[in-house]
């Protein structure tokens, strides 16, 4: 018998840590990333470093919290 509820649980799960934190990375990677258009590169302004430093902010916090969760044992 397939308990639905669990599997639903774990598919969102997969989804946000599987496939959603390797995109806001990359975000962040993006938002910092200068930009160049023909000869002229144009720096990084404040906001753009203040929304890439909040996404690796998300990334280094659902690391730790998983750790976290590990170290005290996980999903009892």
């Amino acid at each position: 018998m397939i308990e639905w509820n669990a599997l639903g649980s774990v598919l969102i799960a997969g989804l946000i840590l599987g496939a959603g934190l390797p995109a806001l990375f990359a975000l962040g990677v993006k938002l910092l990333t200068p930009v160049a258009s023909g000869p002229v590169v144009t720096p990084v302004t404040g906001a753009r470093k203040f929304a890439g430093y909040a996404c690796f902010g998300v990334c280094l916090l659902a690391v730790v919290a998983g750790v976290v969760f590990l170290a005290y044992g996980g999903h009892s």
